[in-house]
């Protein structure tokens, strides 16, 4: 786990969570406008998905598969790794919600891929699977910005002793 909690490693994953949220602002025209990681309702989920063409199902298929399985470990364990350097000894329970927003979204990204292929339609857990990750990632990313706040006083603090 130390290697997450690296600083070029931090912010190399900051960075990237930055690009690739900028990379999914720019592909979603490609995709119909609507991506389905952003609706979980049931009626919602099939009506964006219905909505769209079959290059759009295959686009969104492929951003599933690469950009959109990229995101969730550059996130995740962002927000992971900065709640294990900077909370101390709960540096490790901090950092659960981190992994686990990794894990849920993956799991909705495979649900995404499994029915955009044509395999067969299996988008019914979104209903729960979504909330969830978006729970996860506002908690994750609440954590990590404390442990922001966390190694900004620890450097003005470090500073003033100097």
């Amino acid at each position: 786990m130390s290697f997450i909690t690296r600083t070029p490693v931090l912010w190399a994953l900051f960075v990237l969570t930055i690009a690739l949220t900028v990379a999914f602002g720019a592909a979603a025209p490609a995709v119909g406008g609507q991506f389905l990681d952003m609706v979980s309702a049931p009626e919602d989920t099939r009506a964006v998905f219905d909505a769209m063409t079959p290059s759009e199902r295959s686009m969104h298929f492929w951003l599933t598969l690469f950009l959109d399985t990229a995101y969730p470990f550059s996130f995740g364990l962002f927000f992971a790794g900065m709640a294990w350097r900077f909370f101390g000894k709960w540096g490790r329970f901090a950092a659960i919600p981190g992994f686990a927003v990794l894990i849920v979204d993956l799991t909705e990204n495979m649900l995404q891929a499994i029915t955009l292929s044509g395999a067969a339609y299996v988008l019914e857990p979104k209903a729960w699977v979504s909330p969830l990750k978006m729970n996860l990632f506002y908690a994750a990313a609440l954590i990590a910005l404390v442990a922001a706040g966390i190694a900004l006083y620890r450097l003005i603090t470090k500073k003033k002793q100097s």
